[in-house]
């Protein structure tokens, strides 16, 4: 009984709702014929709502003959509505026109600079940054003239815009962030550091600060600068991946692979998938014992195997890496023909020579095929002359 009063009370409510909707329905449609719909209103409401689509509908009824039309409003909205919609020379065009005929507030100066920025029109940008009264003082703006001029080639000019946010805005970091990278960009590293680290201990930085600002100096190859700031950042963020990847990439780049390797050793503990970056440094760095250790650990078979045959080479232990035949078949690693010849070579030091030309049947690519045909002629050597071989 309960189960049927509740399906009653949901049908009531579905007539009610269906009712209302076709009451509403009709009333639009039988509505005064001789109020004329607004379409600039309709468009408003439409741009409002985020419907920058249906706007440009709305805006195609507008009868633009009519001398009560207000043309002013018209261009505006339908440039809004083109920016919404990414087409920035429609865009421009519109709110050109939008002035042309009448559109006295300001605020469309902001609009013109941004269209004209996403055109890569930097001159026109500024000047319209310059028309937008007191917008122009806004730290978009700023931001935006000062990228404008960057862009121009006008240093002075950018790094001035820059510090008349900073004037005006003392505690928006961004223009002191900006700065920064104009100096790396520069190669004002000395000042980009002093600056870095000023923005680094004012604005309560994130992770992300020190990443961008460490990497453009490593980029720079300004290794001693990147790491002072890198260091720092792994001991506010110990648990960031990409802090401890930079800051290994950064010991890479100058050569000191075993400081790298134990970075990245480290940050393994959290992210077990760095265990074969480690362990591939540690094997350029020579420690095969640690690199083994470390491969023991990986989950992907395929990175796993392929590591483990090189470090196995590299140790002389051919027998063992030999007998890695069958896991490699299975894997499906033997597809890479540079691990199908390290292992060929494997077998050949193993004194297996039908194995590895089984192998060496499979070489295609140029250099591995000569790499092969050496291997061959050794084979050959060995038998005739096994003293050689020994």
């Amino acid at each position: 009984m309960k189960i049927q009063i509740i399906r009653l009370a949901h049908y009531l409510m579905f007539i009610f709702i269906l009712s209302n909707y076709s009451n509403a329905v009709w009333a639009a449609e039988n509505k005064d014929k001789t109020q004329p719909t607004d379409f600039l209103d309709l468009a408003a409401v439409m741009l409002k709502d985020g419907h920058s689509d249906r706007a440009l509908l709305a805006l195609q009824s507008v009868d633009l003959k009519d001398k009560k039309t207000d043309l002013a409003r018209f261009y505006t909205l339908q440039g809004l509505a083109y920016m919404n919609l990414n087409d920035f020379a429609a865009a421009k065009d519109s709110l050109q026109l939008a002035v042309k005929n009448g559109q006295n507030d300001v605020v469309i100066f902001v609009y013109l600079a941004q269209v004209h920025y996403a055109l890569k029109a930097y001159r026109d940008t500024i000047q319209s940054i310059k028309k937008a009264g007191e917008h122009a003082s806004k730290a978009t703006l700023i931001t935006l003239k000062a990228q404008a001029y960057w862009h121009l080639k006008e240093t002075a000019a950018a790094i001035n815009a820059l510090d008349e946010g900073q004037r005006l805005y003392p505690t928006d970091f961004s223009f002191l962030r900006r700065k920064v990278f104009y100096f790396v960009e520069l190669g004002l590293y000395h000042e980009a550091t002093q600056l870095g680290r000023q923005y680094l201990k004012q604005s309560k930085a994130a992770a992300e600060d020190y990443i961008a600002i460490g990497n453009a100096l490593r980029l720079s190859k300004q290794y001693q600068e990147a790491l002072d700031i890198l260091e720092i950042a792994r001991l506010r963020f110990p648990e960031n991946e990409m802090v401890a990847k930079l800051l290994a990439y950064t010991y890479l780049d100058q050569g000191k692979l075993n400081s790298a390797a134990f970075i990245l050793e480290q940050a393994a503990l959290l992210n077990p998938g760095l265990q074969a970056e480690a362990g591939e440094i540690y094997r350029r760095a020579g420690r095969f014992h640690k690199a083994l250790t470390l491969n023991e650990s990986i989950s992907d078979q395929k990175v796993k195997l392929k590591q483990r045959l090189s470090i196995l080479l590299a140790l002389k232990q051919f027998e063992r890496a030999a007998n890695m035949e069958s896991s490699l078949y299975r894997s499906g690693v033997l597809d890479d023909q540079e691990v199908r010849y390290a292992l060929a070579y494997a077998l050949f030091s193993s004194k297996r020579f039908p194995e590895a030309n089984k192998h060496l049947d499979h070489l295609k690519d140029a250099e591995l095929f000569r790499k092969g045909t050496e291997l061959r002629r050794l084979m050959e050597i060995c038998k005739t002359e096994p003293w050689q071989c020994t």
